[in-house]
């Protein structure tokens, strides 16, 4: 099965190289394509986050790469599958980020958080309602939080 797919924006920012760490440090601009008008923006502005679904196009396919192994290659991390970590490589090379919303011009909003460097092809730009989060409390492995503790 597949599905035909097509970006709704680009990414641009100052962030080129596919570095894992310091997402914060920059704003990130989605740039609405050509055949997707302004008032696709409209009423974004209300809201403080939004999720952004992106192609990781310059990611490799998994397989080849394994289907399992250490986040980041650090061996003092357990080895743990692909769906078990967010690493870019990815079987689909989907990313998603929940981002803040600095501001929303005409054609582009402006984020803060994305991870995603500058050229990246945007599939989708969705609000984060109250509601739309996790409802329990979150449960994750004390590596995936030492992982973290640079990654924005």
């Amino acid at each position: 099965m597949s599905y035909e797919l097509r970006a709704i924006a680009t990414v641009r920012c100052e962030r080129t190289e596919l570095i894992d760490d310091g997402w914060d440090a920059f704003e990130s601009r989605l740039e609405l394509a050509a055949d997707i008008p302004s008032e696709a923006l409209a009423g974004l502005e209300s809201f403080s986050h939004v999720d952004v679904i992106c192609v990781a196009d310059r990611a490799r396919d998994v397989p080849p790469d394994p289907w399992a192994r250490h986040p980041r290659g650090n061996t003092e991390w357990p080895l743990v599958g692909i769906f078990a970590q967010r690493n870019k490589d990815r079987p689909n090379r989907l990313l998603l980020s929940t981002t803040e919303i600095v501001r929303v011009e005409e054609r582009r909003v402006i984020v803060r958080g994305l991870d995603a460097v500058d050229g990246t092809p945007v599939l989708d730009i969705k609000p984060v309602f109250h509601w739309s989060g996790p409802r329990t409390a979150v449960r994750a492995p004390s590596w995936s939080d030492e992982l973290g503790d640079t990654y924005f």
